[in-house]
């Protein structure tokens, strides 16, 4: 074991008894794997740990891992989650934590994603966060049967792009697990940046992933409507009309391709609730969307 995966394992330990804190319900197991054995394809990137901030949002993703909670009493169903940071950061504390939570609470067991971000100085550049959802889609694809997946703004770009693009060969096959398919059942985009084109340029997405002097052609082959096809899995879609960050024609955007490829999609609009609310923020009506998204999973 090199020196770089003794580090990420001892981290990935030590992220397993902090998740423990929060989910304190007798019964609910929580265990962390590494997505890479060694070092991630490509190359490159920062050293040492995660690092966590106060609000608990995620940086330094040196090696990424899943981290895994499952209920006393599995129901048979798997969730990705991945939260957003616009690639700068994983918001963990206000997003994928809480998700996690209310997931295991009603029997799914939650695989939440730690990828690592494209600013961090890896060889790959772009493609290293949706080489880490390929990745996990296939270690989760190998240990469960029913695999969704739960996105939040930037992580519901990397989803959406993930569960578009099942065929897509983002990195080379490393071992038996990348003979699994990469694909999901169905996907939950919550506030998600969708589109990359014009005039939607604006997000960190954007400037993270292709820059400010993209072309046209860099733009659209970031974005994740271009991808859907009639073999896309089923959508869940959720924004606010007043979202300042991702723009809120782009859930329209992206429902209008479902339907135009027939593959089968539920939105769930609301007046306010801004970005970044997680599960709901109080006082707004977005604290409906989880009773509708506990009704949408349930039809699998």
């Amino acid at each position: 074991m090199d020196r770089r995966h003794f580090i990420t394992c001892v981290t990935a330990g030590l992220l397993a008894a902090k998740v423990g804190v929060s989910f304190a319900a007798s019964g609910v197991k929580r265990s962390a794997i590494p997505l890479w054995k060694g070092t991630p394809p490509g190359g490159g990137g920062p050293t040492g740990s995660i690092q966590t901030s106060a609000r608990g949002a995620q940086s330094n993703i040196a090696l990424p891992i899943l981290t895994v909670i499952e209920p006393e009493s599995p129901n048979g169903q798997a969730v990705l989650v991945a939260a957003g940071g616009g690639y700068k950061r994983i918001e963990m504390g206000s997003e994928a934590w809480p998700a996690a939570e209310w997931l295991v609470a009603r029997g799914y067991t939650a695989y939440v994603l730690s990828y690592r971000l494209p600013s961090e100085g890896w060889t790959d550049g772009n493609l290293v966060a949706l080489q880490d959802a390929q990745r996990a889609l296939r270690i989760v694809r190998d240990r469960e049967h029913n695999v969704s997946v739960l996105g939040f703004s930037a992580g519901g770009h990397l989803l959406g792009l993930a569960a578009t693009r099942p065929d897509y060969r983002s990195y080379p096959k490393q071992d038996r697990l990348d003979e699994k398919p990469a694909f999901a059942d169905r996907a939950a985009l919550i506030y998600p940046v969708i589109t990359l084109e014009k005039p939607y340029e604006h997000t960190s997405t954007h400037k993270i992933l292709v820059g400010k002097d993209a072309s046209s052609a860099e733009n659209a082959a970031w974005s994740v409507q271009n991808y859907v096809t009639p073999h896309s899995p089923p959508f869940f879609l959720v924004q606010a009309e007043d979202d300042p960050i991702s723009d809120p024609q782009n859930t329209l955007i992206m429902a209008a391709a479902c339907e135009q490829q027939h593959v089968p999609v539920e939105m769930h609009r609301y007046s306010s609730g801004g970005h970044g609310f997680g599960m709901g923020k109080p006082g707004t009506p977005t604290v409906k969307w989880p009773d509708h998204y506990a009704k949408w999973l349930a039809k699998s």
